[in-house]
């Protein structure tokens, strides 16, 4: 994928690191023990992390494809427009949320977790996870929790206007955020204070912020190079 769109997506991904270990967190530490072995782990943490991705990648697909199917993006420009606005308004307020702003996105949460509510008991009969095939399916639920940060990248698949793009955007997405949470797993603590710290927070969220505000900017245009390929132009 050479749009510099799917780059921008990942580079969200990857700056979201707090707040994904600060979702995830317990969950890919209970998948580092008590299983004795290096390798036992890694194939816990990449299995479940391969499922989380692949669960965010099937969503992405569908709300692309919801897109595409009900609002017409190349008739409707006006529709297009404002949700390409309302797309980039989610990041702003991803990025006041990763420095320390954490009601702003309270309220978009609150949307999934109806649906979490129904699906949260069905990892319980999964655990405790012992291998990678217990893991896989835990990780592929888990791809459902509500998390703001998710929902932000959502809203630029369902401008995406198709499942293609839509879904390779929640897979670069996806791809970002797994650094974090491998090493959260492997290293445990002392990585995870480090990506929370206040000045890594503070950063993340500017640059966070700045992709938002760019895309405001450049509006009019949908975005213009940074999104190219990713939003369905008229």
């Amino acid at each position: 994928m050479p749009e510099t769109g799917y780059w921008a997506v990942f580079l969200i991904g990857l700056l979201g690191g707090a707040h994904c270990i600060g979702m995830c967190g317990g969950i890919v530490s209970a998948l580092s023990g008590p299983q004795p072995g290096t390798a036992s782990v890694w194939s816990r943490q990449l299995a479940y992390n391969l499922g989380r991705i692949s669960s965010y990648t099937c969503i992405g697909a569908a709300v692309g494809a919801l897109g595409s199917a009900s609002l017409l993006f190349n008739r409707f420009l006006p529709i297009q427009l404002a949700l390409y606005v309302l797309a980039n308004l989610m990041l702003i307020g991803m990025g006041f949320y990763l420095m320390g702003f954490t009601r702003v996105l309270v309220g978009v949460e609150r949307l999934g977790q109806g649906l979490w509510r129904r699906i949260q008991p069905l990892s319980r009969h999964l655990l405790p996870v012992r291998d990678w095939r217990g893991a896989l399916p835990v990780g592929f639920l888990w791809g459902f929790l509500p998390c703001g940060l998710t929902y932000s990248v959502l809203s630029l698949a369902l401008v995406s206007g198709s499942a293609l793009r839509g879904g390779g955007l929640m897979l670069a997405f996806g791809a970002g955020t797994l650094p974090n949470l491998l090493l959260a797993g492997m290293l445990a603590m002392r990585y995870r204070n480090v990506v929370r710290s206040r000045s890594f927070r503070l950063v993340a969220g500017l640059i966070v912020l700045a992709f938002g505000v760019y895309g405001l900017i450049r509006a009019p245009e949908l975005g213009g190079r940074l999104w190219a390929g990713v939003v369905c132009a008229v």
